[in-house]
């Protein structure tokens, strides 16, 4: 069955830099167009990244680019979000997903404070 397993959450300070991982298994991860969101407390949940199958093109919230990299490795199937300059509002619970299954993994924190 299809599997997806975040990691790399933690607490950093402002301005700091955290590097997300996401392990998949059980679908065509090198023909899927892969997501990275994250749901804050008391908000809804919100594409972060975006990523094309060979990798060619990424997308990001206006809230997120110049700061975060969507990037993948095929030959792992896994995802990854490098974050830099990270910022208080960026804490939340982060996720991976294929954009084409309903499958969420459990996610990982990431909680950004001094």
């Amino acid at each position: 069955q299809v599997q997806l397993v975040e990691s790399g959450g933690g607490l950093v300070q402002p301005g700091g830099s955290l590097r997300l991982s996401c392990a998949t298994s059980g679908f065509r991860f090198s023909i899927a167009i892969m997501n990275w969101y994250r749901q804050a407390p008391g908000k809804e949940r919100e594409l972060v990244a975006q990523i094309t199958a060979t990798g060619g093109t990424t997308i990001y919230a206006a809230s997120v680019k110049g700061r975060f990299t969507i990037s993948r490795d095929n030959a792992k199937s896994a995802l990854y979000l490098q974050m830099n300059s990270l910022k208080p509002e960026d804490t939340a619970m982060y996720y991976c997903k294929a954009a084409n299954l309903e499958v969420w993994g459990q996610g990982t924190l990431v909680t950004v404070s001094s």
